[in-house]
């Protein structure tokens, strides 16, 4: 349930008009579940708290004070607003986003009133997708979308970041409790930093802050974040997060894998080669393609992974046998070789890639496909970045 955007520039304005306050709340009323309805009729008064053990994840201790509980709203899809509003990107990159709002939540003490869906990209799914171009497009994010308890342990990551989803019942409670406090209820805000957000009393003190006013994608407003004392939250929290049975079918996985190392070799979608002007192929990753392959792959890792290791392999690549030539040296293992242990519960490529990423993790070697930090082992020395240089392909030894 979206709050629309009041302000421009960062400024604190007035309270919403009471019509308006009044037309959004019977909104949120009347989108709640019956059932839910029928809960709140038993009782004249239901505390945040309820709401939030309804919700199925008791709320930290700290946050059972009424009058201490303040809330961050960010938006009902990660990164919109932004350019991926009308589409979305991959899981890495909404985990980015979501990444910076948690971060502020956290530095803000707030608690993050988290999209209850997760838009599902068909670059990066095939499960799940609508693919008629006569659906609207409320119709392609219902069905290009997942539900977030379906990745996320949302109590598991409340112990950190305390969380709640913007669901009918969640915004029934917060919008009857702003427009009691009036001005101090709601105040929208653009371009302006955590630091201000949390000092300045204008916006410290006020129920809910709504960052939906500013026009950036998500992770453009943690720009700082390549100043490592920035960093809240490592790249590593949201991967830990996962719902209970993808943890519990990872730890299947890897107690039939027994000792193991693992790779990430991304291809697909990365291997998006254009013509200049004159007919020259060129690629913004111009040696992904030649260190991807069976035999770079080989030679690459031999100095870190010894011959008879069972390695396991997370790809995106679709021909089948293609990384086979790497058998003859090594004991391959695949998702597919799990199926017992994943059809049941793998309902998109997004569920799928986070139960192969606890897998890497728990590897005792984990080559990835491109260097993100310093130390990490890698297939291809390419920057993983966009930088927008398009190069001819490279496919023999430099």
């Amino acid at each position: 349930m979206a709050i629309h955007p009041r302000i421009t520039g960062g400024r604190r304005q007035g309270p919403l008009p009471l019509p308006l306050k009044r037309a959004l709340l019977a909104a949120i009323t009347v989108a709640a579940a019956i059932s839910i309805l029928c809960f709140l009729s038993f009782t004249d008064t239901v505390s945040f708290t309820d709401t939030l053990s309804f919700l199925g994840f008791p709320p930290r201790d700290v946050d059972k004070r009424e009058g201490n509980r303040r809330y961050l709203y960010w938006g009902s899809r990660v990164d919109c607003p932004g350019k991926h509003c009308g589409s979305c990107a991959g899981l890495g990159h909404q985990e980015s986003s979501l990444r910076c709002a948690l971060e502020e939540a956290l530095f803000l003490d707030r608690i993050l009133v988290m999209p209850s869906k997760m838009c599902l990209s068909s670059v990066h799914n095939t499960k799940g997708t609508l693919h008629t171009s006569n659906a609207t497009s409320e119709q392609r994010w219902e069905t290009g979308s997942c539900a977030m308890e379906s990745l996320y342990d949302l109590d598991l990551m409340s112990r950190t970041v305390p969380v709640i989803l913007d669901n009918p019942r969640s915004w029934y409670e917060i919008i009857s409790r702003s427009t009691k406090l009036g001005e101090a209820g709601v105040v929208d805000v653009q371009g302006v930093s955590r630091v201000e957000l949390k000092e300045n009393p204008n916006y410290s003190s006020a129920l809910l802050i709504n960052r939906t006013a500013s026009p950036l994608a998500w992770f453009m407003e943690c720009k700082d974040r390549t100043k490592r004392s920035s960093v809240m939250l490592p790249y590593t929290f949201l991967p830990t997060m996962a719902t209970k049975k993808l943890r519990d079918a990872a730890n299947k996985m890897k107690e039939i894998l027994g000792d193991y190392d693992a790779i990430h070799v991304r291809r697909g979608d990365l291997l998006k080669n254009r013509k200049d002007r004159f007919g020259v192929e060129r690629s913004l990753h111009p040696h992904l393609d030649r260190d991807t392959r069976p035999e770079f792959i080989k030679k690459r890792i031999a100095r870190w992974i010894k011959p008879g290791r069972t390695i396991f392999i997370a790809s995106n690549e679709r021909t089948p046998s293609f990384f086979s030539p790497l058998s003859d040296r090594y004991k391959l293992a695949y998702s597919s070789n799990f199926s017992s242990i994943l059809d049941p519960i793998i309902q998109n490529n997004y569920q799928l890639f986070m139960v192969e990423r606890l897998i890497m993790q728990g590897a005792k070697t984990f080559v990835k496909t491109m260097k993100e930090f310093d130390n990490d082992l890698a297939l291809c020395d390419d920057p993983k970045k966009n930088t927008k240089d398009w190069q001819e392909p490279v496919y023999t030894d430099d």
